[in-house]
């Protein structure tokens, strides 16, 4: 017999033939969040948009996230992630209209891998975030979401 528990962020179904220390058999995790990305941080240059077969569209830059902490000697120190961004459709027209470099975003996505050849031959590989949504922050009347 297989029982669902369902929770906001997780399903977990639970084989109930049980061990012999009385444990389930079997433990399946089914999480709502897979493959689920959120950034706030500021974008590192102007957007490029790029126009593509049968109307579609793609926006892409840089976004710059920092995680401060104090080091063994108690001095603050700034790690700065770079990621890329990109976006397609819809969203790409509200990043071209109104993100520029050094305004702060956060952006909902999901991480996607792919790879390709260099001039030189070599083999390269890139991780990106495909934004699904975005919010522009820092005030004005510019703040806006797909």
């Amino acid at each position: 017999m297989t029982k669902k528990i369902e929770g906001k962020f997780l399903t977990l179904f639970a084989d109930l033939s049980k061990k012999e220390d009385g444990r389930p058999l079997k433990l399946f995790i089914m999480s709502t969040l897979r493959n689920k990305v959120q950034l706030i941080g500021n974008v590192g240059q102007d957007p490029t948009i790029t126009d593509l077969d049968k109307g579609k569209r793609v926006a892409r830059f840089t976004m710059a996230t920092n995680e401060h902490y104090k080091n063994s000697e108690g001095e603050r120190v700034t790690n700065t992630e770079w990621h890329t961004i990109i976006a397609w459709g819809k969203l790409a027209d509200i990043i071209e209209g109104f993100v520029t470099k050094g305004k702060e975003v956060a952006i909902e996505g999901k991480l996607t891998s792919r790879s390709y050849e260099d001039k030189e031959g070599a083999k390269k590989y890139v991780t990106e975030v495909v934004a699904s949504e975005i919010l522009l922050l820092g005030g004005g009347d510019n703040n806006t979401t797909e």
